[in-house]
């Protein structure tokens, strides 16, 4: 029953696979997880960090702190992959691998986006979340704006966030009526499958005087005169941008020849790709569902199940469902949640959940019970 299984990237994803072959096959897991970060940080905490509701520290799970039977974590940068021999190459060394699982995530482009800079005004990385506390901690006057670079991107829900936290911040700090707040967006609506959700967030930004412009992507920067272009031509005042930079698959992945369109393709249901025993699942993979951390989880789930059968020399093949639940900050102490299916029917459903203080521990559950099985 011992094989070799190789998982690339920590994140939702890998965590989750990882820990159920251990679960299920202890010390005969054979799993040697890899990622070049120190520690694990939930995509929600760069918002309490930026907002300022959170130390940098505070929101690290550190990968040292894994210890599960049948798992080995290697810290490392990985420098080549070959997905046909299924070997992969790190600045520390060779890995080879009877099943490899590439769960990497996707990376920021930010030079398709000429002013937007990686860790300066940018909200999507960690270091862009902590820079910004400090700009938005002294904001005081003026036009801030929260802008998408291109769709798809992680957490589409995010950005929508960041617009109602900032008028919030701005409330408490008693500098809202000198400020605006813009929201641009590529998508034709805040979440696209779910209306009533759309709905529900367009009048909290009405509500709000949050001057939502959809279906319009940022395209330039120009920091000196305090301005952003959109794709049409036209240009706003920005003294504050938050910004979601273009996303693509990491680029050791795209120099392995594994990528259409910037990201793996796989079979949505078993997250398998062209090549033998080689699978992709989260962000990197193009499967028809969000870049969200509960769909990457909920494919793992999927791959899992057909491994631990695999290696059992079982019978049978995990299946992935579309399903998902995202938690939505309103402001004002709630949460919201949308809850979506995106493959068994024709096209994308979601039904929402009104914000509430009871989803706000529900959110906090979800995220400590993953801490607890995880780390």
């Amino acid at each position: 029953m011992h094989s070799r299984v190789l998982i690339l990237g920590a994140g939702f994803g890998g965590l989750e696979l990882a820990t159920i072959l251990s679960a299920e096959l202890g010390t005969d897991a054979g799993v040697t997880l890899i990622d070049e970060a120190e520690a694990f940080v939930f995509g929600y905490s760069k918002l309490d960090v930026m907002f300022g509701r959170a130390s940098p520290e505070s929101v690290r799970l550190p990968y040292a702190a894994i210890d599960k039977p049948g798992v080995t974590f290697r810290r490392e940068t990985i420098t080549a992959i070959d997905p046909e021999t299924r070997q992969v190459t790190t600045n520390a060394g060779e890995h080879e691998a009877d099943h490899l699982v590439v769960a990497l995530g996707a990376s920021y482009d930010v030079e398709a986006t000429p002013g937007v800079v990686l860790g300066e005004n940018e909200f999507y990385s960690v270091p862009g979340a902590e820079r910004l506390a400090a700009p938005i901690a002294t904001f005081e006057e003026g036009n801030a704006v929260i802008g998408v670079c291109g769709a798809p991107f992680k957490c589409p829900p995010a950005p929508s966030e960041a617009c109602l936290l900032l008028h919030d911040h701005l409330v408490t700090r008693g500098h809202r009526d000198r400020c605006t707040i813009t929201f641009v967006l590529p998508l034709p609506s805040p979440v696209p499958p779910s209306p009533a959700t759309s709905e529900a967030l367009t009048a909290a930004f009405a509500e709000r005087d949050i001057r939502f412009v959809p279906g319009r992507r940022l395209a330039s920067v120009d920091a000196d005169a305090a301005t952003i272009a959109l794709d049409d031509g036209s240009e706003l005042p920005c003294d504050l941008l938050l910004a979601v930079p273009r996303h693509r698959a990491p680029g050791v992945v795209r120099d392995a020849g594994m990528t259409e369109d910037g990201y793996v393709p796989v079979d949505s249901r078993t997250l398998r790709t062209r090549f033998e025993n080689v699978y992709a699942c989260g962000d990197v993979a193009t499967v028809g569902v969000p870049k969200a951390g509960v769909f990457s989880e909920g494919a793992a789930r999927s791959v899992a199940a057909t491994l631990v059968a695999t290696l059992r020399d079982e019978s049978g093949e995990g299946y992935y469902d579309g399903l998902g639940s995202c938690y939505i900050e309103f402001g004002a102490g709630k949460v919201g949640r949308v809850d979506v299916d995106f493959l068994s029917g024709p096209k994308p459903t979601g039904a929402f959940q009104a914000p509430s203080a009871a989803l706000v521990a529900e959110k906090e559950e979800f995220g400590s019970s993953r801490r607890a099985r995880w780390f």
